[in-house]
C-alpha cells in the first residue's frame, strides 16, 4: 500500500484533516519532526479526531532519521512539489510508494528535493500557485491507490 509522509507540518488542522484521509484510505503516515506545533498523541487526537485508532502514524525525529528508515526499507519516495516536472497522473505509482508533501509555508528544501526518486505537480490554472496540502495529498493518494487498484 501507499505511505504518506508528512514534511515538519506546521498547521495541526491540516495534519488532522490528512490523519482523517489515511485512516478512511488505509495510507500510513508517517510525520517528520520538527513540526510547527506540538505532535504529541494527545494534540494529535484533537486534530485527527477518532479517526487516529485506524490509522499508523509513526513519527520520525528529524528527515535524516526518516530518509535512513525509508532506505532500509526500501521504499520510494514521492514528493508533492509545485516543482515537479510530471502530472501526478502521468506518474506510475508503486505498491509501498511514500508519498510526501512539504511544510505549508515552505515547502521542502532543495536536499529533499533531490532525494527524491520521483517529483509529481497537479497542473493548475496558470498564476495560481498551490493548493491546500490536505486536497493535494488527497488528489495524489487517490490517483495512486486507484493505479494501485486499492479503491
Amino acid at each position: 500500500m501507499l505511505r504518506l509522509a508528512l514534511y515538519q507540518p506546521d498547521i495541526p488542522q491540516n495534519t488532522g484533516t490528512m490523519l482523517r484521509l489515511a485512516a478512511c484510505l488505509g495510507v500510513a503516515v508517517e510525520i517528520i519532526e520538527p513540526a510547527g506545533f506540538d505532535v504529541s498523541d494527545r494534540h494529535l487526537r484533537r486534530s485527527g479526531l477518532d479517526y487516529l485508532d485506524h490509522v499508523a502514524i509513526t513519527r520520525h525525529r528529524s528527515y535524516a532519521a526518516f530518509d535512513v528508515w525509508r532506505w532500509q526499507a526500501g521504499i520510494r519516495l514521492v514528493l508533492a512539489t509545485t516543482r515537479g516536472s510530471v502530472p501526478y497522473t502521468a506518474h506510475a505509482f508503486r505498491d509501498g510508494d511514500c508519498l510526501m508533501v512539504g511544510r505549508e509555508s515552505a515547502g521542502v528544501p532543495d536536499a529533499v528535493h533531490a532525494d527524491a526518486e520521483a517529483r509529481v505537480a497537479i497542473p493548475m490554472r496558470e498564476g495560481m500557485r498551490s493548493l491546500n496540502v490536505a486536497v493535494a495529498a488527497g488528489m495524489i493518494l487517490g490517483e495512486g491507490l486507484r493505479q494501485l487498484g486499492a479503491v
